[in-house]
């Protein structure tokens, strides 16, 4: 099964023989590397080989995919099958948030951090039954291009480019975070650093061939990032309890979870119960989160951008089924992962004496990002400064010292347990490769509005294929290296700044996607209303709690400011609509034709080039 993008092949094979070379090469990677390790080659070497090669191999396939074919570079030539859609789907999907934050966040919450894996995994399933499968039939490039055609004028796409931009950035910026985070600690260089030459690989990749290369980037990085996930787990399932499924045993680390923090409690360690719900989110925040995730889940513009890439509607509903089995594996890992570095921590690290610390303490502590009795743990002196300062006078550590930042979770776990460095560089390539393909994903998604919905469709209608691309590739460097310099500055933690845009995008995109799908009375005042009222409610809670003096409302944290920005953005519509003019008959004869099964019926949103 050739990929071809009206009557190009593609340059590297078929997409089968791409995938098993990809994996065979990277296993035998993985395999050489730790022979590496055990002929005494340094750590640091293997660190600089993870990054470098995992950035060579993301960059070839973008060469190799070049393309000066706008289909081809916006929607991969719509050329995509179901199945390696979806692979690359939960790969762009599967970003910093999920890889190294959620883990990271059930670690620190415990049960409450599952409202992050309820709701992801809850909103794949509402964009399968309620949103994509109707784009695709409407023929779409983006989201705004649908948004224009059912709404009229260019207020509606606009809006759309605006909401695609801000949760775009929010997320873009989460992404290069993460970056700089995994790259720092294995090239042993600077943060802000770190963020740009993993940028260089983004860029590499993207600019080059677009949607074909990004795709075909993603189904590779998809195999990386779950090896990488699965193994350090699996190992410690092994080494525990023998038995190499995590996602079953976990409940048994858990129970030693506890018994542990009951020894605490008898010692007279003040801490929260790790089972205990509702200790850090109230049930308002829990189920509002749940919510907001799920609602932003379905509407993601990067996201949806990618179930456009598949020959037709049929395919686009089985890419959805796909990518829900490729996130769920991952998602139903983490709790695992998170109660394994957990135990591993309670096990290793508390009640052990300050001058035996593992050197692991160190190598993140430099990096700020374990902290020994409220201070940085950089080298024992400190260490021991800070604790006898704060109380500590037996030198041994107890629950309360020690602090390690959720975003290293997943990183540092084999380096907890001490498993071969090997292991850890593998986490630190899927890490990687988990950024990487979300932050391509969200560049195409930026540049292919910028290019396509404003450059071409509103200021220069009649650009050719080939200005529009070089002033998507434009558009793509200036926005990228505008992202980079925005994560240098770290705003804030990879989860919030990720949990921001799916609630931007959750009040600016879904009550007009589906109303403006299901709803015939839905008009364009009442979208455009909707839109502004939903989305700016949001970004102005957003911004007014994290930069501003406000207080939240009801307590409910910025990162789920959807619960209050989405009823506004449906009230409005719903009520503007009802007190404007019906839509038109074209419109609504467009709502039935994109209901029924069917070929697309546009190309890139253009009613001149029908494709069925």
């Amino acid at each position: 099964m050739a990929f071809h993008a009206h009557g190009t092949s593609d340059p590297a094979g078929t997409p089968t023989r791409i995938l098993l070379i990809g994996i065979a090469g990277f296993v035998a990677f993985v395999v050489l590397l730790a022979v590496l390790e055990q002929v005494g080659v340094p750590h640091r070497v293997i660190g600089f080989l993870f990054v470098f090669f995992t950035l060579a191999v993301y960059a070839g396939i973008g060469i190799l995919s070049r393309t000066t074919q706008a289909d081809v570079y916006f929607v991969a030539g719509r050329r995509v099958p179901a199945l390696f859609n979806g692979m690359a789907t939960a790969a762009n999907w599967l970003s910093a948030a999920p890889f190294l934050g959620l883990a990271g966040t059930l670690y620190v919450l415990g049960y409450d951090g599952l409202a992050f894996v309820i709701g992801w995994s809850g909103g794949f399933v509402l964009l399968g039954v309620l949103i994509v499968p109707y784009l695709r039939r409407f023929g779409a490039y983006t989201v705004p291009d649908f948004l224009a055609a059912r709404f009229g004028g260019h207020a509606a796409r606009f809006l759309g480019v605006v909401v695609l931009l801000s949760c775009s950035l929010a997320f873009l910026a989460a992404q290069l975070t993460a970056t700089g985070l995994v790259a720092s600690r294995f090239l042993g260089i600077g943060f802000e650093t770190a963020v740009f030459i993993g940028l260089a690989g983004i860029l590499l990749c993207a600019v080059l061939g677009g949607m074909r290369a990004v795709t075909w980037t993603q189904v590779a990085q998809y195999v990386v990032l779950i090896t990488a996930y699965l193994t350090p787990v699996v190992i410690l399932s092994v080494q525990r309890y023998g038995v190499p499924v995590p996602q079953l045993l976990y409940g048994q680390a858990l129970q030693e979870i506890a018994g542990l923090e009951k020894q605490f409690a008898a010692s007279g360690e003040t801490l929260t119960p790790y089972l205990q719900p509702f200790t850090s989110y109230s049930p308002l925040e829990f189920f509002g989160l749940i919510l907001c995730l799920t609602v932003g889940t379905a509407s993601l513009p990067h996201l949806l951008m990618r179930y456009l890439t598949t020959p037709g509607v049929r395919e686009t509903r089985r890419s959805v089924g796909w990518s829900l089995v490729f996130v769920v594996l991952l998602l139903f890992t983490a709790p695992a992962y998170a109660a394994f570095a957990k135990l591993e921590v309670y096990q290793a690290v508390i009640g052990t004496a300050v001058d035996s610390l593992p050197d692991w303490i160190y190598a993140y502590g430099n990096l700020g990002l374990v902290k020994i009795c409220g201070a940085d743990a950089t080298a024992v002196e400190a260490i021991k400064a800070a604790c006898a300062s704060s109380g500590t006078t037996d030198g041994l550590l107890r629950l309360g010292d020690v602090s390690i930042d959720r975003d290293v979770i997943v990183i540092a776990t084999p380096e907890i347990a001490g498993l071969p460095y090997v292991i850890a560089g593998l986490v630190a390539a899927g890490a990687l490769a988990a950024t990487l393909s979300s932050a391509d994903g969200l560049l195409l998604a930026i540049s292919g509005a910028l290019s396509h919905d404003l450059y071409y469709k509103m200021a220069r209608p009649r650009a050719s294929a080939s200005q529009r691309l070089f002033a998507a590739r434009i558009l793509l460097i200036l926005v990228a290296i505008g992202a980079a310099w925005l994560a240098a500055t770290k705003p804030a933690d990879i989860l919030s700044m990720t949990a921001w845009s799916f609630s931007l995008a959750a009040a600016g995109n879904f009550p007009a996607l589906v109303l403006g799908i299901w709803w015939k009375r839905c008009t364009s005042a009442g979208a455009v209303a909707g839109i502004v009222a939903g989305f700016g409610l949001t970004l102005f809670y957003v911004l007014m709690t994290r930069y501003g003096d406000m207080e939240p409302w009801f307590g409910v944290p910025n990162i789920s400011a959807a619960l209050f920005g989405l009823p506004a953005g449906f009230v409005v519509t719903v009520a503007v609509s009802l007190m404007t003019r019906r839509p038109s008959r074209a419109v609504q004869r467009l709502l039935d034709a994109v209901r029924k099964p069917g070929a697309p019926l546009t190309e890139g949103g253009d009613p001149r080039r029908t494709a069925g």
